[in-house]
């Protein structure tokens, strides 16, 4: 008896030893390994990122409008794992999901049948959406909320703004230049899984930094207005309007034709429509054509080779070499100053300026003037032209270029070029982003910068706005007149290399791009306009281009009440 009384103590204490080495390896031994799994088990850690900043305009009272911000949308996802679908509600679900969504059912029972704790089936429901998927009540089906980015102006500033793409992270224009700005902080955050399938994340992290831009609302507003008018009336096949800060190189309006919607960027990225993203103003050259003249002039008239006085007699035509250079229409002038020159756009004109000073000299006026040089305006992918041609030294390629042929560059870079002109010779340098603020708080300003030095004199940037005020009054673009005030300006025509347009092919198109620049009040400007349109349906840039500019001039002058210069 007594034996079987030690046989079961035995027993009880070789099973409690194993009962407690089994918990002392679970418990302490591998007491990492088994909380490590069940963490993982009931909770999650994932990558999150502080709320992105937002992007704003303004008007001239101060007045923001947000053109990007972070809106709550609801997603719907499932819990595969932990609902373990029936084959028969998976088929059910998926051909519900897949008419109420339009998404592919054979994808959706794919998601319905993985083992997963977590898979979303879509993203921003639309408010008919959502209402239909609670109305099919089935167990199994969670609402969620994320917040993304949503552009409340739809295709108002496009190109400017970008989007956010399906990473997260800034695409084209302000969204991608300035990532590092509106991008919130990384964290890695542990969020936990209740019954009912929602998950509670920590404290987010520390938001992006929100941008005013230096954008007016109602100017670009006019602006994008003016250009989808010419859509339908001259059937162009794309353009720009750019209002700049004469003094201070500020833009307040960078429009382009055709815009997109960036809420629905992937529509145009799966047809392949990517050109559409680009911003034509500093992500495109072009051959400018005559508004190159005063450019022309100016560094002969600098280097006192001219006046506005000097006379010439025109033939017609010019022959440089074996090529022969004629006026718009053949049109045979006679005898003409350098003013009358820029007032009928005569050619032949432009190219006799430019041989008064020597071809080294012209060329580093175009270098001055930042031809050969990006703007470095805070827009992403910027280009600007090496104008190989141009610096091979060939004499007939400096008298083409005199009248804005065969030398190329930004619609940007032009209007900066013209910022000398009017901002008695100091180039300015473009800017688009003008606050970065915190929390409301602002934590930095930008500010207009000027050359030092003047890229010609204050006297024949005096000179040469009178010259081109005489182009409104007496010249071919009286139509820009406006009442009042003194507006100086230049028209342009240019034809379309066929190179321009991916053709191996020299010479040039039946394709144009036509032009103008103007600035007013014009001794004492406050605005540059350029107004450039792609083979607009019209003959010359006085029936399609001035009549935009004076409609904005116009708009300009009311909207800021700028004082009239005579009675």
């Amino acid at each position: 008896m007594t034996w079987r009384i030690h046989l079961i103590l035995i027993l009880l204490l070789v099973f409690g030893a194993v009962i407690i080495g089994r918990l002392f390896f679970l418990q302490i031994e591998n007491h990492s390994f088994y909380k490590a799994l069940a963490q993982g088990q009931q909770k999650l850690f994932t990558k999150v990122i502080g709320e992105r900043g937002t992007i704003s305009v303004q008007d001239k009272n101060g007045n923001l409008y947000k053109v990007a911000l972070n809106k709550e949308w609801p997603f719907l996802y499932v819990s595969p794992e932990q609902d373990k679908f029936k084959e028969a509600d998976i088929e059910t679900i998926s051909s519900q999901l897949g008419e109420i969504l339009s998404l592919d059912k054979n994808s959706l029972r794919e998601k319905l049948s993985r083992k997963s704790l977590y898979e979303v089936i879509k993203t921003r429901l639309t408010d008919e959406e959502l209402e239909k998927v609670r109305g099919l009540g089935n167990k199994g089906l969670y609402i969620g909320k994320e917040k993304g980015r949503y552009y409340p102006y739809e295709r108002f500033l496009s190109q400017v703004i970008g989007f956010v793409g399906g990473e997260g992270g800034g695409q084209y224009g302000i969204e991608e230049y300035w990532e590092d700005v509106l991008r919130g902080k990384e964290e890695i955050v542990e969020s936990k899984k209740e019954p009912a399938g929602y998950f509670f994340f920590s404290e987010p992290p520390e938001a992006g930094s929100d941008i005013v831009l230096t954008i007016d609302y109602n100017l670009q507003y006019q602006s994008e207005k003016l250009l989808s008018g010419a859509e339908k009336e001259l059937n162009i096949e794309g353009g720009q309007i750019i209002i700049l800060d004469s003094n201070t190189g500020k833009i307040v309006s960078l429009a382009n034709s055709p815009g997109f919607d960036p809420n629905e960027y992937q529509k145009y990225a799966k047809r392949g429509d990517l050109d559409v993203f680009k911003n034509g103003a500093v992500q495109s050259i072009f051959e400018p054509g005559s508004v190159f003249k005063p450019i022309t002039m100016a560094s002969a008239l600098n280097e006192g080779k001219i006046t506005p006085f000097t006379a010439f007699t025109d033939t017609g035509s010019v022959k440089i070499g074996g090529r022969t250079i004629y006026n718009y229409d053949n049109r045979v002038w006679g005898k003409k100053t350098m003013t009358e020159v820029l007032e009928r756009s005569i050619n032949t004109g432009a190219v006799f300026a430019q041989s008064q000073i020597s071809h080294n000299t012209f060329l580093n006026y175009i270098e001055k003037f930042g031809i050969f040089e990006l703007t470095n305006v805070g827009l992403p992918g910027e280009v600007f032209s090496q104008n190989k041609e141009l610096k091979k030294g060939y004499e007939i390629n400096f008298a083409t270029a005199s009248f804005g042929q065969g030398i190329e560059m930004t619609p940007l870079q032009l209007l900066r070029a013209y910022s000398a002109i009017s901002n008695e010779g100091k180039l300015v340098k473009p800017y688009i982003v003008e606050k970065i603020a915190k929390e409301g708080k602002i934590i930095k300003t930008i500010e207009g910068e000027q050359s030092k030095e003047g890229i010609i004199s204050e006297e024949v940037s005096s000179k040469l706005s009178a010259m081109l005020v005489s182009v409104i009054e007496n010249g071919f673009a009286k139509s820009a007149k406006i009442d009042g005030y003194y507006v100086a300006g230049k028209t342009g025509t240019a034809q379309v290399a066929w190179s321009a347009l991916g053709i191996k092919k020299e010479g040039y198109s039946d394709k144009t791009t036509q032009s103008f620049i103007g600035f007013f009040p014009a001794f004492k400007p406050k605005f540059l306009v350029l107004v450039k349109l792609d083979n607009p349906a019209a003959r010359t840039a006085e029936y399609s281009a001035l009549p935009i500019f004076r409609k904005l001039a116009k708009y300009i002058i009311d909207y800021y009440q700028i004082p009239p210069d005579y009675e």
